[in-house]
């Protein structure tokens, strides 16, 4: 199982479905190997139709409660990093399998793939969901428009592995992303007149103040036994532009910000906090002066966060797959996760690799971890075929 593994990753590597490209090709290849087994396949697009999802189901195809696998087929860029072999050929080198996209996360898809044809064999009374998405690494775009789908088309999975690379840990939570541009639209004019313009430099200064207030109050809201770290959910400014020159009041303005929630509470209280800040504060005292002036938010990504269960059926389900008995960890970085859980399917990240590697040159997965995926996945079988 392990050859034919690492055959199907050589293949996958060699597709360069950088997240800015389309991952058709990819998506192709899946569609086929899938289909060659009797899978039942789906296939969802963006709006321009050049890149792809899968969602495939082995098994009693309308049957709720069954278990997805679920990974992102793009990968990040390889411009200015210094690799010492072609990152799009595999190469395996002293027990690992380098590559763009070897560990993050097309190591993990390997693994399902090359188990597909016996999960097609078997006789399962709970199917199999294999949920491969595109745009993953720039907002979980994908994601969104195969379970929007899901959720209007059925079936209902009970559970859900995120093959996202964690060493084979179980993880059962990370915080949300979720990243904006505010623009500031004012009215220009002299600097020594400031009374008759609209500074909207000076309105995102207050806006970004207002932010960090924002921010001391999640600091305070952090519940007693966060796992996260920082335990409490966070507001940073990353980038302001705007302006002309020193002597020109300044017409436009925008500010790039990021808020990283711990848990929904926490999302629905900043968003409402600076949303109420602008309408009763800033844009009453901008239009004041200039009835065109305005403020407007656009939405980059809004990622949500996977939020820790005390009763979960993933982790208990995943602990019986791997054997693995150690308490169950909270990471700082995102997934599609949190996707599936707004959903009601209970979810952990599990998955070959170490996200140390990640977004690396000379990028890697260990034939090991692939090992460890291969069984988990390969204990899988007979939970389905039990019923």
């Amino acid at each position: 199982m392990l050859t034919e593994t690492t055959a199907i990753l050589g293949d996958l590597i060699a597709f360069p479905s950088v997240s800015q490209d389309s991952n058709a090709a990819l998506i192709d290849y899946l569609k086929r190997r899938l289909e060659l087994v009797g899978a039942h396949v789906e296939v969802t697009h963006d709006a321009d139709g050049g890149k792809a999802n899968i969602f495939a189901t082995i098994g009693p195809p309308d049957r709720d409660g069954g278990v997805v696998l679920s990974g992102h087929s793009d990968v990040v860029p390889v411009a200015d990093q210094d690799w010492s072999s072609d990152p799009f050929a595999a190469s395996l080198r002293d027990g690992r399998v380098y590559g763009r996209g070897a560990c993050d996360m097309k190591g993990f898809i390997a693994c399902a793939m090359a188990y597909a044809p016996l999960f097609a064999e078997a006789d399962l009374k709970r199917p199999l969901h294999l949920a491969f998405t595109y745009d993953e690494e720039v907002g979980c775009l994908g994601a969104q428009v195969m379970l929007d789908r899901l959720a209007q088309t059925g079936p209902r999975p009970a559970v859900c592995i995120v093959g996202e690379p964690t060493g084979m840990a179980i993880i059962e939570g990370h915080k949300g992303c979720c990243e904006y541009t505010t623009t500031f639209s004012g009215t220009a004019g002299h600097a020594s007149q400031p009374d008759l313009g609209v500074n909207a430099i000076e309105y995102a200064s207050r806006y970004i103040s207002r932010l960090l207030e924002i921010g001391g109050a999640l600091r305070a809201r952090a519940p007693a036994q966060s796992r996260f770290d920082p335990p409490w959910s966070t507001i940073q400014v990353g980038r302001i532009a705007g302006g002309a020159a020193r002597n020109i009041i300044a017409e436009s303005c925008a500010v790039e910000w990021e808020l990283r929630p711990i848990n929904s509470a926490d999302f629905a209280f900043a968003k409402s906090q600076i949303e109420d800040y602008v309408e009763t504060h800033l844009l009453p005292r901008m239009r004041a002066v200039y009835a065109d002036a305005d403020i407007a938010t656009s939405v980059i990504g809004e990622v949500v966060g996977l939020e820790p269960m005390s009763a979960s059926e993933a982790e208990a389900l995943v602990r019986t797959l791997t054997g693995n008995r150690d308490p169950a960890t909270c990471v700082s970085f995102g997934t599609e996760a949190g996707l599936f859980q707004q959903l009601g399917i209970s979810t952990v990240i599990c998955g070959p690799g170490s996200i140390a590697q990640a977004h690396k040159a000379d990028e890697y997965v260990t034939l090991d971890q692939l090992d460890a995926c291969l069984e988990m996945i390969g204990n899988l079988l007979p939970q389905l075929a039990r019923g």
